[in-house]
């Protein structure tokens, strides 16, 4: 089988090396010469993916995997493309699909009859059938559901953990034909291997929703849901502080009953799923109120933590203020919709003078992504914790000489190592 991974991003490239692990011939295909580069050199283009380095190491030599940037030398032998592009959503909550449509074009243009064509990247409902679909018989010249088929299977997995998660989740599809279902389903079966889980109402393994609709609608429910449970529980986390509560101990006794499964508060949502995918819902529905409401809650957490923080510590006109964490979570580094750029306007908005600190980059790093990099040692009056990252664990007082408040924006921090006020989100402003 040669199976062709359009983007070779953070999701793509894994995907690529799991399918040549399975068997597969694979070509990636990507507009970075650096990234086709790097994997014809068998060496990962971004670190931090599990398992990643030893794949490529596996696949690459064996001639398992190669990568190109030219459409006309992976496309035409393909037997399945899978399409795994960005789709970027602006300030609105309108979707870009230019990256998207200029992939689907490409592949249109060189399309043979017979092939798979398996969109994997997170859209609004109907966009495999009304958009997809249409383009890919106008650069074809083919028609859909007879000369080819076109399905919609969601990824659903989180960076550092990809290999993992396919293993662990159902593979999901929605085709647009029977027969494109079928293929759907005899290829996801060769390439991918499932967990045993007995939690789940059927076998694990590839599950058919029946229409590219459904499918598309489940990745954005599941995902717009952790948004609406998050969103819950910084409502919750936000009463609790001004009530002398400590909102962590009520999620606990919570959640002790099976009907209860409220997720924890915290400064921020970020990365390129959670924010992005409920815009995306809401495209299809607008009078959703409930999903904007929790979007809309999610989005001033960094505001929130930057008033207590101003209330425990007073005037942060002129205070020195360091930013613990520029990475959306702890342990990937990347910083997509990250926390820290709101915190950091938020800071700055009141007058202080604002550096951010992070273990996964360098100062040059953080200086590029506009930031005032904190200096290892100097002296600051204040902090608040944007990420969870393992290192902020065994940090203490003397970490951050000076400092006399810290806000925990992800309850990381031991605080009996610390010497001065520190209070997290949802909590006692006393802790």
């Amino acid at each position: 089988m040669n199976v062709v991974v359009v983007g070779l991003g953070k999701i793509g490239l894994p995907l690529a090396v799991q399918y040549a692990r399975s068997g597969a011939t694979v070509t990636g295909l990507d507009v970075a010469p650096a990234v086709v580069e790097s994997v014809n050199a068998a060496v990962e283009p971004f670190p931090g993916e599990h398992g990643l380095a030893a794949g490529l190491a596996e696949v690459v030599p064996a001639g398992m995997l190669r990568a190109t940037t030219d459409p006309a030398d992976a496309i035409p032998t393909a037997d399945v493309v899978v399409v795994v592009v960005p789709l970027f959503v602006g300030g609105d909550g309108t979707p870009d699909f230019g990256w998207m449509d200029a992939a689907t074009e490409s592949i249109g243009a060189h399309l043979r009859p017979g092939t798979l064509v398996a969109y994997e990247t997170t859209l609004p409902v109907g966009t495999t059938r009304t958009r997809w679909a249409p383009m890919l018989e106008r650069a074809s010249g083919l028609t859909e559901g007879r000369d080819f088929h076109v399905v919609f299977s969601p990824e659903r997995v989180l960076t550092g953990r990809v290999f993992a998660d396919l293993r662990r989740y159902p593979k999901l599809i929605g085709a647009l034909s029977r027969a494109g279902a079928d293929l759907a389903d005899d290829f996801y079966r060769a390439v991918l291997q499932f967990d045993d889980r007995s939690d789940l109402p059927r076998r694990n393994g590839v599950w058919d929703l029946g229409s590219a609709e459904a499918a598309e609608m489940a990745k954005l429910a599941e995902t717009t849901y952790r948004d609406v449970n998050i969103a819950l529980a910084n409502e919750f986390a936000v009463f609790a502080g001004r009530n002398d509560i400590d909102v962590a101990k009520v999620i606990e006794a919570c959640n002790s009953q099976p009907y209860s499964h409220i997720h924890q508060p915290g400064i921020a949502v970020g990365g390129h799923c959670i924010p992005v995918y409920p815009q995306l819902y809401l495209c299809n529905d607008p009078d959703a109120t409930v999903v904007r409401a929790a979007r809309a809650r999610n989005q001033v957490m960094p505001d929130h933590a930057v008033d207590l923080l101003a209330r425990l510590h007073g005037d942060l006109a002129g205070q020195r203020v360091v930013v613990l964490g520029a990475a959306y979570r702890g342990g990937v580094k990347e910083t997509a919709f990250s926390g820290v750029y709101g915190t950091v306007t938020a800071l700055e908005q009141r007058g202080a003078t604002v550096t951010v600190s992070d273990p996964l980059y360098s100062s040059s790093e953080l200086e590029r992504l506009g930031f005032t990099a904190h200096v290892p040692g100097e002296p600051v009056d204040a902090a608040v914790v944007q990420a969870d990252h393992a290192e902020y664990r065994t940090m203490d007082h003397g970490s951050l000489p000076g400092v006399r408040t810290v806000v925990d924006g992800r309850r990381v921090l031991d605080t009996a190592k610390w010497d001065c006020v520190v209070v997290a989100i949802g909590a006692p402003a006393a802790n």
